[in-house]
């Protein structure tokens, strides 16, 4: 019976907390990081004998030793995460990639493209020196995001 077996429980409560912080939000949020740490200390603190095994002070060490953890940890997390360098440097392999409009594109009216079986956007990208990019002309990817190329006149000068 899981009464039996309360620091178990606890413990495992945990780990499997931990493990959804790191898997589906890569430590990005901090919610579970935090809640998982107050059952593994709760787990902890049972295992050892340091807490009766009864649920009800089980959950109020939980919430106190969770809210203890964001209190020491929140700041040293926040600065670890942004500490972190983003690279903007372009590396996608579509980038540079040359093809011929179907239409026109205009920064009001995008136009699309299909290319490796996918439809995709396409846009005049923001230093482009032109505002239309007439049917037939052969443009280049400068800058990719899921599902939209912004593209840029092949030869054409910087804005």
């Amino acid at each position: 019976m899981i009464t039996d077996h309360i620091a178990e429980a606890w413990l495992a409560v945990g780990f499997i907390l931990l493990a959804v912080e790191l898997i589906a939000f890569g430590m990005a949020s901090g919610v579970l990081l935090f809640a998982g740490i107050g059952a593994l200390i709760t787990g902890g603190l049972l295992w050892f004998g340091l807490l009766p095994p009864l649920w009800s002070g089980a959950v109020l060490a939980f919430g106190g030793v969770t809210a203890l953890s964001v209190l020491l940890l929140w700041g040293p997390f926040k600065r670890l995460q942004s500490e972190r360098r983003v690279d903007h440097r372009p590396t996608s392999d579509l980038i540079g990639l040359r093809f011929r409009l179907d239409r026109e594109v205009t920064a009001a009216s995008p136009g699309t493209t299909r290319y490796s079986g996918v439809d995709w956007r396409v846009e005049i990208a923001a230093d482009a020196a032109q505002q239309t990019i007439a049917a037939g002309s052969e443009v280049e990817v400068v800058s990719v995001d899921v599902g939209l190329f912004r593209v840029r006149p092949v030869n054409a000068p910087l804005h």
